[in-house]
């Protein structure tokens, strides 16, 4: 529906003949004042996405300005044409046609990532991994939302579209829908995926304009590196003290599902009585992710050895090499809302045994957690030499 909006906002004013304006500075809320581009730091140099660019105006400045690299990215051809048009031969400055998720699913990572009102119109658990993911360690993510809008009707404290109205030039007026969030539910959500939020600001329209229009600015952050969450303090019952984690990798990255305790885990669990690991492995994708697994596909990697409390618990971390189905929500499973992240983009809160289990996989991870003794494991099982 935004698309399709967007697209005949752009068609409405090439019909027109509206000429693209030329900027001399950012705006990040609907009027020319407030804070411009020094929020997004030193650019010369740095490799930018602007998501939702629309016209490229704002990119372009950045790139003449600035001197940044900017990718500029929307997903309307009408207003790409636009864009195209005014500044399709400006070096430095990418004009992408694309959707901006799927264009940051296999964009190389950058150091800043900004949108001006784009990400109200994508939904945002679809939005924010991908942009974690395609930031570079350290990266700086800044964007600017609808806060109240025309009608003074200020936003909402669920994670829900609503329609507002897109103005035409001229006369007229389309639908469109928007996120329209309390910032502490953005706070949440940019937090939930990694993301460190710095600062939040509400610029609201000029007094003399007498209206009740605002909007929010976020800045945040992407972590230099991940972070675990730990166990519950108290010690696992005895036959729980053995399990296995599962880690499937794909071109999209590692499978990892959201546990009702809020950590990002592996599939895996606990070895019952009369398994063999690779037994358990199979059974615990099919259990929690409808995944179907042959033991001769997994390969057993090692035994991780920590304490929890006075008991010590073994952890054997895995690799399917193949398997078949795609990864779903499982009726009664703790862990859900399966995806895959990649390497470079893993969420904050890993539970501790997944994040070992990833960083015996790839030591050369990002992830913080507590130490583990590792011991590999030959093919059959049992401890290789040296181990």
């Amino acid at each position: 529906m935004n698309s399709a909006a967007w697209t005949t906002y752009g068609a409405h004013h090439l019909a027109r003949g509206t000429q693209v304006p030329e900027v001399d500075r950012l705006a990040w809320g609907f009027w020319p004042s407030g804070p411009g581009a020094e929020i997004l730091g030193d650019l010369r140099g740095r490799r930018v996405a602007d998501l939702g660019s629309g016209l490229g105006k704002h990119a372009a400045h950045l790139v003449e300005a600035h001197g940044a690299v900017v990718d500029a990215v929307e997903a309307s051809p009408t207003q790409h044409q636009r864009a195209t048009a005014r500044y399709g031969r400006l070096p430095g400055l990418n004009l992408i046609l694309a959707d901006a998720v799927d264009h940051l699913r296999q964009a190389e990572p950058y150091d800043v990532i900004y949108s001006i009102h784009g990400f109200a119109y994508v939904e945002p658990r679809r939005m924010l991994p991908a942009v974690a993911a395609a930031l570079a360690p350290g990266g700086r993510l800044v964007f600017s939302v609808l806060h109240t809008d025309s009608d003074g009707h200020g936003p909402s404290s669920t994670v829900t579209p609503r329609p507002e109205t897109l103005h035409l030039a001229g006369g007229g007026r389309l639908t469109v829908q928007m996120w329209v969030l309390a910032p502490e539910l953005w706070e949440d959500l940019l937090e939930e995926h990694g993301l460190i939020v710095e600062r939040v600001d509400i610029l609201d329209a000029p007094p003399a304009d007498g209206s009740p229009v605002s909007c929010s600015v976020f800045h945040a952050r992407r972590r230099s590196r991940v972070t675990s969450r730990p166990r519950t303090s108290t010690p696992p019952p005895p036959n729980t003290a053995l399990g296995v984690g599962a880690i499937l990798h794909s071109p999209h990255g590692v499978l990892l599902g959201r546990h009702r305790r809020r950590t990002w885990e592996l599939p895996g669990g606990t070895v019952e009585s009369g398994e063999s690991l690779t037994r358990t492995v199979v059974r615990e994708v099919r259990e929690e992710t409808g995944c179907t697994v042959r033991e001769e596909d997994v390969v057993l990697l090692g035994m991780l050895l920590d304490d929890v409390g006075d008991v010590v618990r073994a952890t054997v971390a895995a690799v399917v090499t193949v398997w078949d189905g795609e990864p779903a929500d499982q009726p009664r499973e703790p862990v859900g809302d399966w995806r895959w992240w990649p390497l470079d983009g893993l969420p904050n809160g890993l539970f501790v045994p997944s994040a070992q289990c990833l960083t015996a996989w790839r030591p050369e991870l990002p992830i913080d957690h507590p130490p583990a003794r590792f011991h590999p494991l030959g093919s059959n099982g049992t401890p290789s030499a040296g181990g």
